[in-house]
């Protein structure tokens, strides 16, 4: 599995900006996409992730009624969308994706595989 993300950019705090993240190759074992984002000097932490079914979402608390994670019918793409920005959402982004048999909405170690990342910045 490849996963290509993108949408990244410079936004104003309270602006919104949309990830994308193109899954490509056996897509049939995905279990479940995320997002994480690590910060400068900081760990990386878990966003948002959507099972594969796109019925059950799970958010962390910093991103949740700002952020919404979705995905295409195809189940090729999965999209982060971003309102209500703030300075401290800057980060890099990284899209990632879990196999079958991975623990639902897992920590890190549990997805398999994972994109590039896109930076975000958002300036006060």
């Amino acid at each position: 599995v490849q996963l290509q993300a993108s949408g990244g950019g410079l936004v104003q705090a309270g602006g919104s900006l949309r990830l994308s993240c193109a899954a490509s190759g056996s897509i049939v074992s995905i279990y479940y996409m995320g997002w994480y984002r690590q910060a400068p000097g900081k760990e990386r932490d878990f966003v948002a992730a959507i099972h594969r079914s796109g019925g059950d979402t799970y958010y962390a608390n910093s991103v949740k009624g700002r952020f919404t994670i979705s995905r295409d019918n195809s189940k090729t793409t999965v999209y982060l969308q971003m309102n209500s920005l703030k300075p401290e959402d800057t980060a890099v982004y990284y899209c990632a994706a879990a196999r079958d048999g991975t623990p639902w909405y897992g920590t890190a170690g549990d997805y398999a595989y994972w994109g590039q990342g896109t930076q975000v910045t958002v300036s006060s």
